[in-house]
């Protein structure tokens, strides 16, 4: 993956987890913020520090004045992206988002299934307006076929996802305290809780029992952690078993298969990549404005 594709990637992703949408009802008053989560009443205070109040007006024209311009053009560009590939007929394959929302999955700690699922689901939006950015800008330019064999025979493995788990882990020293641990699970307690309580694991009971993400082929995981993990549901805890680190009960949060592609299936995402480094082309809309009929209220700011 090309240095400016990956800084693409970092951008989009933070600027989508920055930003936060609002909703006004009809009667102007209830505000919904945060996709749903929380409500508030416009016509109230927002914030009170020592009797002194901070309006809902106050504070969106705080963020109009900030941020407007910013948001505003974000919003234009996901339209410009999504009609100009609609109209070229740019779809991006299943089997590339999985491959990129795998790789999301791992930079990410633990999550409820409800949690990972809103954010595979924002990550999917970002992809596709990501891979897609890509292919309209580089559709007029060229790649020789032979050099992108090459570089595929050279990089093909950075183009695959290795099968991978994502592992919490409570480890303690026997069978019995394991089955104890075990009994106050199935009475509903917190796994993360439990770990801090009874795990031997200095490491990683104070994160929990968090032990992280790691390919399914490797050295470093206990023995018999994947075998287990492959018997189970995402979401669940395992019964004790002895391993080499002591006895352990796991709870899998993620278990990702492998993502492998041809030539033939890749070729389409490596041309635009090699045509990037190229063109010496950030992923910015800003080539694509001219080819749409766009007013906004900044365009005065332009002239």
């Amino acid at each position: 993956m090309s240095k400016k594709l990956l800084l693409g990637i970092i951008v989009i992703l933070l600027i989508t987890n920055v930003a936060t949408l609002f909703f006004w009802n009809k009667g102007g008053e209830k505000v919904v913020l945060d996709d749903g989560k929380k409500a508030v009443n416009a016509k109230e205070p927002v914030a009170t520090v020592d009797g002194e109040t901070i309006s809902y007006d106050a504070w969106m024209s705080k963020l109009r004045a900030e941020h407007g311009k910013e948001q505003l053009k974000r919003m234009v560009d996901s339209e410009i992206v999504d009609k100009l590939a609609d109209k070229k007929g740019i779809e991006i394959s299943d089997k590339v988002i999985k491959r990129e929302l795998a790789l999301l999955n791992g930079s990410q700690g633990p999550m409820t299934p409800k949690e990972a699922k809103q954010k595979e689901k924002e990550w999917r939006k970002d992809i596709i307006y990501r891979y897609q950015l890509g292919a309209l800008l580089t559709m007029d330019t060229s790649v020789p076929e032979e050099k992108m064999k090459s570089y595929y025979d050279v990089y093909k493995n950075q183009y695959n996802f290795t099968a991978s788990i994502k592992v919490s882990h409570i480890i303690v020293r026997n069978m019995k305290t394991a089955e104890k641990v075990e009994k106050e699970l199935d009475n509903g307690a917190s796994f993360s809780l439990l770990a801090k309580e009874y795990s031997i694991d200095e490491d990683t009971k104070k994160d929990g029992g968090y032990l992280g993400y790691f390919q399914t082929n490797s050295q470093f995981l206990p023995t018999g952690y994947v075998d287990t993990a492959k018997k189970m549901e995402e979401g669940t805890y395992s019964e004790p078993f002895k391993s080499d680190t002591g006895v352990a009960i796991i709870f899998l949060h993620r278990m990702l298969p492998d993502i492998n592609f041809t030539y033939k299936e890749i070729k389409p995402y490596l041309k635009r990549e090699l045509a990037m480094d190229k063109l010496d082309q950030s992923l910015t809309t800003e080539p694509l404005w001219n080819k749409l009929d766009i007013e906004w209220i900044y365009d005065e700011d332009e002239e």
